[in-house]
């Protein structure tokens, strides 16, 4: 096979290989589309260069030499400033100047050769040197070549200058090789000696697509520590084995049974010994010389753990663990966040992070993020790191509120780690950059993840802790407003017994003089009978207001603690039958049936006067919420139970009724004072209509009577039901026996006198 097959099969190979790096280009170009749309013209442009080379070296194509040199400058310059477009895309620089000095260089071409200025021959000589009209174009191109190629270069190492990532410093460290075979490839080809197939452009282009496709590249300098690491070692062994076999050969030589092999074998052995150690003693070196810290993970996290794990205040949890993290990785800034979970009313969540700052520190806005949120998805579905320069240049953060990108770049940080307990987003430490302006590495990145996850139960515990204090604090808060309510509802009580007890001081001396002079004109025969039924609506009214304010002085003396009993003998069946008959017309208005189921009691101590007013307030109450036709029931029956209370036993009455019963909640609230069930009427007049409004009084006195004998009183009930009608129960137990002296412990722990 002939050297000119050879070389076209190989020119064919170099083409080939142009195709993919455009498909790989394709295949991975988001977030860089016009700088990889503009790599692959660049890549098929060359292919093209490399086909018509090995066409014409084959002999298919007929082309002068000098000609297919001046295509291949103009080519060089095309393909620089493609290059170089691809490169002021990729670092999302201005481009339109650069657009705008191709076009007029490539003009300016294009005028020459056309020879619109009608140039000479000889377009420019000094007597010694000239330059030739045929070659003022080549020369223009490759002018231009040479600007843009710096051009370029300087626009990768100004983009690389102001970038404080150290991640994309890194990514743009790959350009500094890229226009550098492809200045060697166009220098040796504007020189006249170029390389058959330009392999060094084609390097240029394959090393251009690896940058665009890969987001996250090797670090060069660690790529470099490894070579170098590698390469001085080896020199080093052959340096010891040629040093060792040379000075073993030199002393040994003269011995009889000198042997080389076996020689070379121990200085093998001892080399062997020594490798390791030597080979980790060049990597620090090396790393030393590059600048590259090496972190001791495993003692890292030992000492972190140690000091955390017992930590239950918040902030100096932060403190310490932040502390801890900038201290053993050589970092700039660091801040530990708590996260919150809130839950919206469609379901749907809410991530509230907040910063643990000290008080005099300055303070960082709460921020809340969605559960849409491109780095909540992040933090909950992988719960890796997340990188501020995969935040800025992945397309799949672009989503996120341009808000919420402002609050985590105001942070100034590198890297965010998430903290999860229990699979629930916790906390999140956000940290600057290294000190020396190193990028994190993978092994970093595995031991922050690993502090995070060693600074989940430390934060839950703080958490914990944090919460009880804030409970507890709120608590003393509740406490306090509770206590300043019961001295408010106590001032209030207190106001509305003094307007109780005025009231009713000053309401009784004209109401009995009201009544009397009303009866005295309803006896007056001269008065005309239209006359007389006004004086007795006024006699009713006035009556209906006197025991009003005779409840309302009762109610005001059982609250001064001053209601004077006047005991004697009572027969307590005795008095429920004359208040029954006393309201036998009620009840017959009513259609109701009064029942009395009253066994022989033994007399009591009581005082008549207020005995009668309670069976009174029970028996109208009775009626007043039982319907027409209703049914009440009125029963007693001897107490046995000998207590505290009940020294010598007592008596029970039990006044049941067949109406809207009690309100399991109301049971208490229902014997206070001017208490009205909210279902009644707030306008109604008579006193034993059904569900008929009143001064709410009566429950409130019956209880005060009933206390004041030393006795109980209470109701039972299934409910208040307008239509099922389940009725109550009201029970009065009182004591069997009170003598004179004798001194009472009411429930509200006032003692009464008995006179």
């Amino acid at each position: 096979m002939s050297q000119v097959v050879i070389s076209m099969i190989l020119l064919f190979v170099l083409a080939a290989i142009y195709l993919p790096v455009v498909v790989s280009i394709y295949r991975q170009h988001e977030g860089h589309e016009t700088s990889a749309g503009m790599l692959s013209v660049y890549a098929l442009v060359a292919m093209i260069f490399v086909v018509g080379e090995g066409l014409i070296l084959g002999g298919q194509w007929q082309v002068e030499s000098q000609t297919v040199n001046d295509t291949m400058i103009y080519g060089a310059f095309g393909l620089a400033a493609l290059m170089t477009i691809t490169v002021v895309a990729f670092t999302r620089q201005e481009m339109g100047r650069w657009l705008m000095f191709c076009a007029f260089w490539g003009l300016g071409i294009a005028l020459i050769v056309l020879n619109v200025f009608n140039f000479g021959e000889v377009v420019w000589t000094n007597g010694t040197a000239s330059l030739l009209r045929d070659r003022l174009g080549p020369a223009w191109a490759a002018l231009g070549w040479f600007v843009l190629t710096i051009g370029g270069l300087v626009g990768v190492r100004s983009a690389y200058a102001r970038s404080r990532q150290p991640l994309l410093r890194n990514r743009l460290n790959y350009w500094t090789p890229v226009f550098l075979f492809a200045f060697l490839n166009d220098i040796l080809l504007i020189a006249g000696r170029p390389i058959p197939g330009g392999p060094l452009r084609l390097a240029a282009g394959a090393m251009a697509a690896f940058i665009i496709i890969t987001h996250d590249p090797p670090d060069l300098r660690q790529v470099a520590r490894r070579v170098l690491t590698y390469i001085i070692t080896t020199l080093v062994i052959v340096g010891v084995y040629v040093a060792g076999f040379s000075i073993s050969q030199t002393i040994f030589d003269t011995q009889p049974n000198f042997n080389p092999l076996l020689i070379g074998a121990g200085i093998a052995a001892v080399l062997s010994f020594i490798f390791t150690p030597l080979l980790s003693l060049i990597r620090r070196l090396v790393s030393r010389w590059l600048s590259l810290e090496e972190i001791q993970a495993t003692r890292t996290l030992h000492a972190y753990s140690q000091q955390i794990s017992n930590i239950l205040d918040m902030q100096k949890l932060a403190n310490v663990a932040v502390g801890l993290i900038i201290e053993s990785m050589a970092i700039t800034r660091g801040f530990l966040f708590l996260v919150d979970t809130e839950h919206a009313g469609n379901g749907d969540k809410t991530y509230r992070i907040r910063a643990v700052r000290n008080p005099g520190e300055r303070q960082i806005k709460i921020v809340s993020l969605e559960e849409g949120n491109p780095i909540v998805k992040h933090f909950l579905q992988d719960q890796r790191p997340l990188l501020q320069y995969d935040f800025d240049l992945l397309p799949v953060y672009r989503p996120v509120p341009s808000l919420d990108r402002k609050w985590f770049q105001r942070l100034e940080a590198e890297v965010y780690l998430p903290i999860f307990s229990k699979r629930e987003w916790i906390g999140m430490l956000a940290l600057g950059a290294k000190i020396n302006g190193n990028r994190y590495t993978e092994e970093d990145l595995v031991t922050l993840s690993t502090l995070a996850n060693q600074t989940a139960v430390a934060l839950e515990n703080a958490r914990l802790v944090e919460n009880l204090i804030q409970l507890n604090n709120e608590l003393r808060q509740a406490y306090r407003d509770l206590d300043k309510a019961n001295r408010n509802l106590e001032r209030l009580d207190q106001t509305k017994s003094d307007f109780i007890s005025i009231a009713s001081h000053e309401l009784r001396t004209p109401l009995t003089t009201m009544i009397g002079y009303t009866e005295m004109l309803i006896e007056d025969k001269d008065i005309p009978e239209s006359a007389i039924m006004m004086l007795k609506g006024i006699s009713k009214g006035s009556n209906r207001l006197h025991e009003i304010v005779e409840s309302m002085f009762d109610i005001a003396q059982i609250d001064a603690r001053a209601l004077q009993l006047h005991l004697t003998q009572v027969d307590v069946n005795t008095i429920v039958k004359e208040v029954t008959t006393r309201l036998e017309k009620t009840i017959k208005e009513r259609q109701q049936t009064v029942s009395l189921d009253l066994l022989p009691l033994p007399m009591i101590n009581a005082d008549p006067n207020l005995i009668e007013k309670l069976f009174q307030h029970l028996l109208a109450n009775a009626i007043k919420f039982t319907p027409n036709k209703g049914k009440i029931t009125v029963t007693s029956k001897s107490s046995t139970i000998k207590n505290a209370d009940f020294p010598n036993g007592g008596v029970e009455i039990i006044v049941s009724d067949t109406g809207v019963g009690v309100d399991p909640h109301a049971r208490d609230i229902i014997f206070s004072k001017f208490y009205q069930p909210g279902a009644i009427s707030k306008h109604s007049t008579s006193k034993t209509r059904f569900k008929g409004s009143g001064a709410g009084l009566g429950l409130a006195l019956s209880k005060g009577i009933v206390e004041v004998h030393g006795g109980r009183i209470w109701v039972e009930s299934d409910g208040y039901d307008e239509e099922k009608l389940p009725g109550s129960q009201f029970h009065i137990a009182l004591p069997l026996r009170l003598d004179k002296g004798q001194e009472i412990t009411l429930s509200n722990e006032v003692k009464v006198q008995v006179s």
